[in-house]
């Protein structure tokens, strides 16, 4: 059973589809090697095991007598902790979320729908406001790749899972780079989406809030983009697009900005892969920031303060309100003219390549504030921890959809992935651009630790 944990969800539905293993078969092996390696990294922190054991148990019977089963039929799966579950309200990280009546979120009713075994939550940090995934409920998630780093935040719990196999399909979201980043920092693949393409609704939020989040976005996290194609069109309805030839694209190479950081050892590793790409006839043109990044990244700020803004309560809302009204309206009127800026910028590109974060995924520091931490990089360069944003941004303001990919490892072992940063609303084309890209790229590499694991105990 260890080999079908380590292939993707296509490989392992595909053994369901044949009855080579049984959907009860296939979820107690994932519950056996969570059981085995989640005390350690700490990514699912609650189970709704009785409801997954009853649900492949009906889909095996079902198979059994021939009934039509659903793309996602017997396959285990865990979702973002901040997604309500039937019987098992998201946390958000945060005690006092837990204890509501919680039903389905739209997006894991969707993927239930689908036959999916939907089985537990996955870590993030408290109000999913953090480049780590810890908090007082659950404590901290590690990186699967190397105990003593994060695995990003806030969808920390989600990548480290994916890449630990503990699941193959993950569901997370993303508005301040939470797929993108851990994604990146685990060695996995995911997807950010246009926003509103896939529902919000159930996701954990403040007694009586039902508006859908500005900027935010849900999405789905896997080991291949075949994968993430097949979730996305589970949770959207969006037809795959055919992968295009490699002789046939041309991309722009986002490496240099003057005022980001940018970690050598991470920008090797992109430019090799960008001359691979060259040398198997695809055309790579080095681009400047489509537009000023600076400006951009301050309109970003300003939209998520007030975006955030709506969803706190009164007592904490006085700060965050300075960025509502004329401050909110002037950063809207600023969005949409970068978004027509990045329209004429990308004419002559299929798709922007650029890095997800200026460095890879760093030793846990949960001291003090996101403002007041640092980072260090390869070369010894020290950079601000909310540094990490400014990568991610551009997709955020200009509501781009990007496919992300993991492309290399560096010298200590550590994972470094690229954005493919598509045209807007061509969600479908930017996945298959990716597909194309990954063959270069040669795709999900499973943690070295957990190889060695198999062969002998693992300590923390």
């Amino acid at each position: 059973m260890d080999d079908i944990l380590e292939s993707d969800a296509t490989e392992q539905i595909a053994a369901l589809a044949t009855r080579r293993v049984s959907a009860s078969e296939l979820l107690q092996a994932v519950f056996d090697r969570a059981d085995q390696f989640n005390p350690f990294i700490n990514a699912v922190v609650a189970r709704d095991a009785k409801r997954a054991i009853a649900d492949a148990a009906a889909v095996d019977a079902a198979r059994a007598r021939g009934d039509a089963q659903g793309v996602l039929a017997g396959l285990p799966m865990t979702v973002k902790d901040i997604f309500d579950i039937e019987g098992l309200p998201a946390s958000d990280g945060m005690k006092s979320l837990l204890g509501r009546d919680a039903t389905d979120a739209d997006a894991v009713a969707r993927v239930r729908a689908a036959g999916a075994l939907v089985w537990g939550h996955t870590n993030v940090p408290a109000g999913s406001s953090d480049y780590q995934a810890y908090n007082a409920l659950y404590g901290v998630t590690r990186n699967p790749w190397n105990l003593a780093r994060t695995p990003g935040g806030s969808s920390g719990g989600s990548a480290a899972a994916v890449a630990a196999g503990f699941t193959a399909l993950e569901i997370g979201a993303d508005i301040g780079g939470s797929l993108r980043i851990p994604a990146g920092y685990c060695g996995i693949a995911c997807h950010r989406p246009s926003w509103g393409l896939i529902s919000q609704r159930g996701i954990a939020a403040p007694p009586g809030y039902l508006a859908d989040y500005d900027l935010l976005v849900v999405g789905p996290m896997a080991r291949s983009v075949r994968d993430r194609q097949l979730l996305l069109m589970v949770l959207a309805d969006v037809a795959p697009t055919p992968t295009p030839g490699l002789g046939a694209l041309r991309l722009g190479l986002w490496l240099d900005e003057p005022t980001f950081s940018l970690d050598p050892e991470i920008r090797d590793i992109i430019e090799r892969f960008a001359s691979a790409l060259q040398g198997q006839g695809v055309a790579v043109d080095p681009v400047a920031s489509p537009v000023p990044a600076r400006a951009m990244l301050s309109t970003y700020m300003t939209l998520l303060l007030a975006t955030l803004s709506g969803a706190l309560g009164p007592a904490a809302r006085s700060v965050f309100d300075l960025f509502r009204g004329p401050a909110r309206l002037a950063a809207s009127e600023e969005r949409a003219r970068m978004k027509a800026e990045v329209a004429m910028a990308f004419a002559p590109y299929d798709a922007i390549l650029a890095p997800v974060t200026p460095t890879t995924a760093f030793g846990h520091d949960h001291t003090g504030t996101q403002a007041t931490r640092w980072l260090t990089m390869s070369d010894g360069g020290r950079i601000r921890y909310l540094e990490q944003v400014d990568w991610i941004a551009l997709a955020i303001v200009c509501d781009l959809p990007v496919t992300v990919i993991p492309v290399g490892l560096t010298p200590d072992g550590m994972p470094v992935a690229v954005q493919i940063i598509g045209l807007p609303g061509a969600d479908s084309a930017t996945l298959a651009i990716a597909s194309a890209l990954e063959a270069v790229a040669g795709g999900f590499q499973s943690p070295p630790t957990l190889v060695q694991a198999k062969a002998a105990p693992w300590s923390a």
